[in-house]
C-alpha cells in the first residue's frame, strides 16, 4: 500500500501529498479540511478551485497573493462590478492564471453569488445545506481509498444546483474540492495528526443560519 502518512523533522504526522514544500505543508497545518463560513474565504475558495483545473494546486497556492490582489481580495460585492476593462487588466497580470473564461467565470460568478446571499442570506448557509451523509463519504481514509474519490453524490448536487442559478467552473470534482478544502467534509488521512485537529473544530463549528 502506498504510503499514507509521513512524519516530518517536527515529529508531526501529515497527509502524504504536503510533503516536500512549507508553503504546502502550512497550507495543510492550518487551514484545508478547517470548517468555515467566511464569506470571502468562500467564495475565494469556489473561484480559486475554479482556477485550479487542469493545473497543481500547488501552482494556485504560489498565485494566491497575486489572485488576492488582483479580484479584490475576493470581495463578491467588488468583484461583481468589474467590468472588461477589469478582464484585460487580469489577462496582463503574469501573477495570476490569465486565463479568459476563468477571468470571466470569477465575476459572473460573483454576481451570482449576490443573488444567492440574497435569497439564503449568505454563501456560507447555502454551502452548508451540502454536507454530505456518511454512506457519502471514502470507505477508507488511507490513500488509496482517499485517491479513489474525486467527487460524491453531494458534490454533484452542489454543482447542479450552482450551475442552474448560472455559476459555472463549478463541476462536481471542483466542488469536491472546494468541500474538503472549507471542512464540509474531513480527508485528512488517518494517522494524521490534523484529522483529528480537524474534527475537534468540527465538533465546535456552528453553521451559518439558515444552513
Amino acid at each position: 500500500m502506498s504510503e499514507t502518512v509521513f512524519t516530518a523533522p517536527d515529529g508531526r504526522a501529515r497527509c502524504w501529498w504536503c510533503r516536500g514544500d512549507a508553503l504546502y505543508l502550512d497550507y495543510h497545518d492550518e487551514e484545508w479540511g478547517r470548517p468555515s463560513a467566511d464569506e470571502r474565504y468562500l467564495f475565494e475558495k469556489i473561484c480559486l478551485e475554479g482556477f485550479q483545473a487542469g493545473l497543481s494546486w500547488l501552482t494556485i497556492l504560489r498565485k494566491r497573493e497575486a489572485f488576492r490582489r488582483g479580484f479584490a481580495g475576493f470581495d463578491a460585492e467588488a468583484v461583481a462590478r468589474f467590468t472588461e476593462a477589469d478582464v484585460e487588466r487580469l489577462l496582463a497580470d503574469p501573477g495570476i492564471v490569465r486565463h479568459r473564461a476563468k477571468i470571466v467565470s470569477a465575476i459572473n460568478n460573483a454576481r451570482r453569488c449576490l443573488d444567492l446571499r440574497a435569497e439564503f442570506g449568505s454563501l456560507g448557509a447555502f454551502a452548508w445545506r451540502f454536507v454530505p451523509d456518511d454512506a457519502d463519504r471514502p470507505g477508507r481514509f488511507d490513500r488509496d481509498g482517499l485517491l479513489k474519490v474525486t467527487q460524491t453524490a453531494s458534490s454533484r448536487a452542489l454543482s447542479k444546483e450552482l450551475k442552474r442559478r448560472g455559476w459555472s467552473f463549478v463541476g462536481p470534482t471542483t466542488l469536491y474540492a472546494f468541500m474538503q478544502a472549507v471542512g464540509l467534509v474531513n480527508d485528512h488521512a488517518q494517522g494524521c495528526a490534523s484529522r483529528a485537529a480537524c474534527a475537534e473544530a468540527r465538533a465546535r463549528f456552528v453553521p451559518p443560519a439558515g444552513a
